[in-house]
């Protein structure tokens, strides 16, 4: 679990935007930021995301409901997210762990995704659902 990025302090409620601002997230975060990782899969390899993640209960859409797309591709259960106007990916539900949305870390208030070392890779491209 991280608490801190770069002297930020991840608070137990926390706000998300994407880059425009039109749409403003709410994310629980009590235990800071959790299982943060990058992912090889098509998509992600190509947005380059640091990601962490909550439960659904855990994300809330306060401001800009229509301006967010959804993508989806493949298998059509996942879906990511992304705003229309400025096109950042704020967050997807994925089809590994359906009961949770990943959300770009970079879109957090305050924090700069670049100041985490060592974040790990899972690997979306040889996906169990896929053999």
């Amino acid at each position: 679990m991280l608490k801190h990025i770069g002297g930020v302090e991840i608070q137990p409620r926390h706000r998300a935007s994407c880059h425009c601002g039109l749409m403003e997230l709410e994310l629980d975060l009590p235990d800071g930021l959790m299982d943060l990782k990058r992912c090889n899969c098509s998509i992600c390899r190509r947005k380059g995301a640091v990601m962490a993640y909550v439960p659904l209960a855990g994300l809330r859409i306060l401001k800009g409901t229509e301006h967010l797309k959804a993508y989806q591709f493949n298998s059509q259960v996942a879906e990511h997210y992304f705003c229309s106007n400025c096109g950042i990916y704020t967050h997807h539900k994925t089809r590994s762990t359906p009961h949770q949305y990943g959300f770009n870390v970079g879109c957090l208030d305050g924090i700069n995704p670049f100041a985490i070392e060592n974040v790990p890779t899972s690997d979306g491209t040889n996906h169990p659902a896929d053999r």
